[in-house]
């Protein structure tokens, strides 16, 4: 993969963990959170696109599509954990 494609696809993620932020809110610790969150899920999602041979979305080498969707279900399953408490009894 060239230099270029991880470029765009950490520009992208680190985008997509942005605006997930800026929807969710919180502070510098859940930006933090949002945007590695992204990350991590971004190239499990373009991994899993190259593993399953997908050609739809891609962008070069990189499987857009596939690492988008992979990046906003990443996203929403951290989101949904981080808001679990646990209070001791």
């Amino acid at each position: 993969m060239f230099l270029a494609s991880y470029l765009l696809g950490f520009v992208l993620s680190t985008l997509y963990g942005s605006l997930f932020h800026l929807w969710r809110g919180g502070g510098l610790g859940k930006l933090i959170f949002f945007v590695s969150l992204s990350w991590v899920g971004f190239w499990i999602g373009h991994w899993a696109g190259i593993s399953f041979n997908l050609t739809f979305g891609k962008i070069g080498p990189l499987q857009v599509a596939s690492a988008t969707f992979g990046a906003v279900v990443c996203l929403f399953m951290g989101y949904w954990l981080s808001l679990i408490r646990i209070h001791p009894q």
